[in-house]
């Protein structure tokens, strides 16, 4: 026996201690047969984490070159439709501003009809007429009964009134019944008797300004022979 043991002994190789706990770790980390599951075993082909997330790795430039590749197109796109930077698109509005307030300055015929006609059209006119060698025409503004045969019960209106003061017979009248030089107007003229007709004045035009009413009234008395050398 001593002998069959020695020989056993001697020809068998004992097992390692590697051998006798691979079946252990095995089992330990093997998953179920029931069902897949995934083991903490570590791998030969596992990415280290800890060299994925460096920033000495050649992968965590890859992500801000992309960016900046994706940045540089929408620049480009921004310069070729012509859009500038937001200093520059700041000023316009500013400006725009600027001038809007200077086209909406108000027109003297805008004014209200008693401040248009005291304030603008009375010294105009008299400056035109002046101009044309009368000087001794008196006008004057006022709202009064119409001096018109037959209108002795119409409502007073606003006229302007003319008088010559050499001759005291020359005599015309404007008239405004409608407060307003857009509407309806009338003109009148005598020489030391009542007027006994009422004209129409400046009706085909669509907007009376304030050159045209005097030009009209300029040419209407160098019509009747009251201008000048007349």
């Amino acid at each position: 026996m001593a002998d069959q043991t020695n020989h056993n002994q001697a020809g068998e190789v004992a097992p390692s201690t590697v051998d006798k706990q691979a079946p252990s770790v095995s089992e330990e980390h093997a998953p179920s047969t029931d069902s897949p599951e995934a083991t903490d075993i570590p791998t030969a082909n596992a990415p280290d984490p800890k060299a994925a997330n460096s920033e000495d790795s050649p992968n965590s430039a890859k992500p801000a070159a992309a960016s900046a590749k994706r940045e540089k197109p929408a620049a480009a796109a921004k310069a070729a439709a012509g859009e500038k930077p937001a200093a520059a698109t700041e000023e316009k509005p500013a400006a725009a501003a600027k001038a809007a307030k200077k086209e909406k300055a108000p027109a003297v015929e805008d004014k209200p009809f008693v401040e248009f006609i005291e304030q603008d059209y009375l010294p105009a006119l008299q400056k035109a007429i002046a101009q044309q060698g009368v000087q001794d025409l008196e006008v004057s503004f006022a709202k009064q009964k119409m001096p018109i045969t037959g209108f002795e019960s119409a409502e007073e209106c606003w006229q302007i009134i003319g008088k010559w003061k050499e001759t005291g017979l020359r005599q015309f009248n404007l008239y405004f019944p409608e407060e307003d030089i857009q509407g309806k107007k009338g003109f009148s003229c005598n020489e030391g008797k009542k007027p006994s007709t009422l004209e129409s004045f400046l009706i085909d035009e669509r907007r009376i300004t304030l050159d045209l009413l005097v030009y009209g009234l300029v040419q209407r008395l160098d019509g009747q022979k009251w201008l000048g050398i007349n």
